[in-house]
């Protein structure tokens, strides 16, 4: 029997979140070969029915990316982490380069002008 399909709008968003925890959802996306986005949606829509979103299967590929990005956070983290602060890298100050100026008439005399 086929499954239903349904028509829906999506947009693009600039959400910010842990660098490791994208970089595992990002693989575990690549593995079941579907985007981030479908990820994110399908982990979401299980949430929202207070079903889980993965197998057994599933979750021993998490913990393997987990551990090769170097993710310890759990759900321990959630609503408790901090970012950090990271500052610019400072400029080094540049030399100040004298301006010729045409302005003068004694600069145009020594150059050959009128």
């Amino acid at each position: 029997m086929k499954q239903p399909s349904y028509l829906v709008e999506r947009v693009q968003t600039g959400v910010r979140m842990e660098k490791r925890l994208l970089k595992v959802l990002k693989g575990f996306a690549e593995l079941r070969d579907i985007t981030l986005g479908d990820l994110l949606e399908g982990i979401v829509l299980h949430a929202f029915d207070g079903k889980f979103p993965f197998q057994k299967d599933s979750l021993r590929r998490i913990r393997e990316l987990k551990k090769f990005y170097g993710l310890k956070l759990s759900s321990r983290a959630s609503h408790r982490m901090q970012e950090k602060k990271i500052h610019p890298p400072r400029r080094t100050p540049r030399t100040k380069v004298r301006a010729k100026t045409m302005s003068s008439k004694r600069g145009r005399k020594a150059r050959g002008g009128r």
